[in-house]
């Protein structure tokens, strides 16, 4: 009889049984070494779904043996302690290359490096390439072009969720109840096909876990012991969108296009975070970027020019270390989860990468909070600039991340200045929140809206705001305290108002009873207070005239030449503000101006 040596490879994948079946091998002996069996046996009761497969194949081939003049033995020794610590670097292929040897027997592998080495060492050797089998996958007939996943649990009825991201139902397929011995069915055809198909990789294998990707359908197998019963999830995404599918404002685009390279995609599970990672790939990718991927496992839908990487020794930090010798322009971190995930994603924004993560959160607040704790505070914002949070398939807020060094919102004292940072809403530039420190703790407070201000405070802040116009025109004040008030002026203003030696402004704080701090005005403050009127200017016979519209009539307003305050008026019927020629008021009013342009008038806010 022909003597047959057959490797843990061929047994799995089911080409030995094929052969027998279709009449190929008859008459021959067949010897399983005893560290092929061992290793199958490992691996079932590890609940590795390949050891169960193995075993079932060496089964089938014992019931065959009769009706083909086979004969089925199992031989050798067991392995050693130290050939199974070393099996990965080649030790069990090698006991089962001697087994051939000592029986003079041929090796049949589906290995190529077995076969090579095989031919090597002058060994006769068979080489079963494994085929792709034509029926289809059992798992595909549920599907169709609505359904997102399916859901098949033993002892339940087989799940779909139909419709689109944010917007889906779960629904009962039919009405047959499914068995152990059908989803076991579903599993082994559909690791049969990662070792067929270049198509399907194993992304994950762990006791009573796998996860399979095959093609664009992201595979989860589970049984006992890690869950109580068996279990498969599919899930297949159904449409494939580009930023332009997207209600996305001109002022946003232009920041993913120009600036933004710490983005962070955050939302529920199924809203469309990969979604939208993916859309932003091939856009970067089209404008001619080095894009690639982090993710595990591997099934953003992006261009066959986007690289897709997985984890490298078991950790996206050494794929790390390989990507930064690629030199990427833009790498997609989908599902930033784990602690070194947070780190490994902030090192390569560092570094210069341009960083786009997908982060699980209810909200863009949630995001960063995240992040928080992780990294350092103050290196958040060079890591993050830009948060998009995703519901229902589309974008609904985006936020803007700055570091400054200023007294938080709701402090008075300026010795409370702080770095901080300001998380702004993208779209209006409102500040929405805050990040700093507090004790040992890092905190987030909201930022309330400003409320209107009534009786005392608001003519206290106008009688304030009344002795500074004197310098400033357009000085803005805010009461920060009882006792404190801050004043916004222009930078060129400040000098006078302080004095010599800060004379003048303690005759000021004197004078007003409070303590002032004074500021230069921000642009941001001057487009808030830009309130100066348009009027025209003609002259009577005993007056000057200068005409405002008749919304204002009744009001009062304030009058400045070249920047110097001049009066307080009150805007007569129809809009005219009349200056007898002879008043002191006139006379300045015409010594400190040449033309119509350098005089101001500003409404005041009662």
């Amino acid at each position: 009889m022909t003597k047959i040596v057959a490797d843990t490879s061929v047994i799995i994948n089911g080409q030995l049984v094929s052969q027998i079946e279709s009449g190929s091998i008859r008459n021959s002996e067949i010897i399983i070494p005893q560290a092929v069996f061992d290793e199958l046996q490992s691996q079932a009761s590890k609940k590795k779904e390949q050891g169960f497969i193995g075993l079932e194949r060496i089964r089938k081939l014992k019931s065959l043996s009769g009706s083909h003049g086979l004969s089925i033995i199992v031989s050798g020794t067991h392995p050693s302690s130290d050939d199974v610590k070393l099996a990965s670097s080649g030790r069990i292929d090698a006991l089962i290359v001697d087994m051939a040897k000592q029986n003079n027997a041929i090796l049949y592998t589906s290995d190529n490096v077995q076969h090579l080495v095989a031919q090597a060492e002058g060994l006769e050797t068979v080489f079963l390439k494994s085929e792709i089998k034509n029926e289809s996958l059992e798992f595909l007939k549920f599907f169709d072009s609505e359904t997102m996943s399916i859901h098949l649990k033993e002892n339940q009825y087989p799940l779909a969720k139909k419709g689109k991201p944010g917007s889906f139902k779960l629904t009962q397929i039919n009405e047959e109840i499914l068995t152990k011995e059908y989803l076991e069915l579903i599993a082994s055809q559909i690791l049969d096909v990662v070792n067929i198909s270049d198509a399907s990789t194993l992304e994950i294998s762990k006791t009573g876990a796998s996860v399979v990707q095959h093609g664009d359908y992201r595979i989860a197998i589970t049984y006992p012991p890690f869950s109580e019963s068996f279990e498969i999830t599919i899930v297949h995404p159904i449409v494939k969108l580009t930023l332009d599918d997207y209600s996305i404002s001109e002022k946003l685009m232009k920041r993913f296009a120009d600036s933004a390279e710490g983005i962070v995609i955050s939302g529920a599970p199924g809203s469309g975070k990969s979604t939208l990672a993916s859309s932003l790939a091939n856009f970067y990718h089209d404008q001619g970027k080095i894009v690639k991927t982090f993710e595990s496992p591997r099934d953003l839908q992006v261009n066959s020019g986007v690289t897709q990487y997985s984890k490298l020794d078991g950790s996206f930090d050494n794929s790390a270390d390989i990507l930064l010798l690629v030199r990427p322009d833009y790498t997609i971190f989908d599902e930033v989860r784990r602690r070194e995930d947070f780190g490994t994603f902030a090192d390569l924004r560092l570094t210069g990468v341009g960083m786009v993560g997908v982060v699980h959160a209810n909200s863009p607040l949630d995001a960063i909070q995240r992040f928080i704790g992780k990294i350092e505070l103050g290196i958040i914002p060079n890591v993050l600039d830009t948060v998009v949070f995703v519901k229902d398939g589309g974008i609904q807020k985006v936020y803007d991340l700055e570091l400054k060094v200023k007294v938080p919102t709701g402090m008075t004292e300026s010795d409370l200045a702080r770095p901080v940072i300001e998380i702004r809403n993208f779209e209006n530039n409102v500040l929405e929140h805050e990040i700093y420190t507090f004790g040992e703790e890092n905190v987030i407070v909201p930022v309330g809206k400003k409320v209107e201000k009534i009786g005392i405070e608001k003519l206290a802040e106008e009688k304030i705001k009344e002795t500074f116009r004197r310098y400033d025109p357009n000085a803005e004040v805010e009461i920060l305290s009882d006792n404190r008030v801050k004043v916004m002026v222009n930078e060129q203003n400040i000098a006078s108002i302080i004095g010599r030696g800060g004379s003048n402004i303690n005759e000021i704080e004197k004078s007003l009873k409070v303590h002032i701090d004074v500021v230069e005005k921000t642009s941001e403050s001057e487009s808030l207070t830009s309130n100066d009127l348009p009027f025209s200017f003609s002259e009577s016979k005993t007056s000057l005239l200068l005409t405002v519209n008749r919304d204002f009539s009744s009001m009062h307003a304030d009058i400045y030449a070249n920047e110097k305050f001049v009066a307080s008026v009150r805007i007569g019927k129809k809009g005219q503000i009349k200056i007898p020629k002879r008043s002191d008021v006139a006379r300045n009013l015409m010594d400190l101006t040449s033309s119509q342009n350098d005089i101001k008038i500003y409404l005041k806010d009662f």
